[in-house]
């Protein structure tokens, strides 16, 4: 575990209330995201979201520092969303193998032995790399994430958006390597068609 977190973690268990706060700026826009994937509206994860806290705290004695403290904090996350997802007749279905959806050719995108593994081999054709990050293309983007099926939506907002690591998304969701890729794939080879299409009809 890194050191800022050894020492985060340190002031959470002697209830140190800026150690918490810390934790919340770190992490809790993105565990606000990653709920609002499972439950219905905002508000509801919002409250999701201080359930999650409320277990941090409640779980902190226990944690053996097995995983990463920020993986620990969003299986929290995860587990309490799932809850609440059920209540609200919401599930995420995460048996991405049965699905026979096509996708781009895996070639596409850059290999295990590349630097950023998974990442798009070039930027979708057209589209020069400084656009990808106009405000216009993010919002495209956003939408994009938004009509996905929601195992692959939660999988590429932890990946891509959140910056989680295939093991930390694992860990935090509690499925299989081999379910994280496809979902991950999936979901990157339709962002990238939508943002063909978007650069194609410009």
């Amino acid at each position: 575990m890194i050191p800022e977190q050894l020492v985060l973690l340190d002031g959470l268990r002697a209830g140190d209330e800026a150690a918490f706060a810390a934790l919340v700026r770190l992490h809790g826009p993105a565990m606000l995201r990653v709920a609002q994937l499972y439950v219905r509206s905002r508000a509801v994860a919002e409250e999701v979201v201080q359930d999650a806290w409320i277990g941090v705290i409640d779980g902190v004695g226990g944690f053996e520092g097995r995983s990463s403290l920020k993986t620990w904090i969003f299986r929290i996350l995860a587990n309490k969303a799932k809850t609440r997802a059920v209540r609200e007749g919401r599930t995420i279905p995460f048996s991405a193998l049965d699905a026979g959806e096509p996708a781009v050719d895996p070639d596409r995108f850059r290999g295990p032995e590349d630097r950023y593994p998974g990442h798009w081999a070039s930027p979708p054709a057209g589209l020069p790399e400084e656009r990808l990050l106009e405000s216009e293309t993010l919002s495209l983007v956003e939408g994009e994430i938004e009509k996905l099926p929601p195992a692959q939506a939660l999988v590429v907002t932890m990946r891509d958006v959140e910056g989680f690591d295939s093991d930390e998304v694992c860990n935090a969701l509690d499925i299989s390597e081999t379910n994280q890729r496809v979902l991950l794939h999936r979901a990157r080879s339709k962002l990238r068609n939508a943002l063909e299409d978007y650069v194609n009809a410009a």
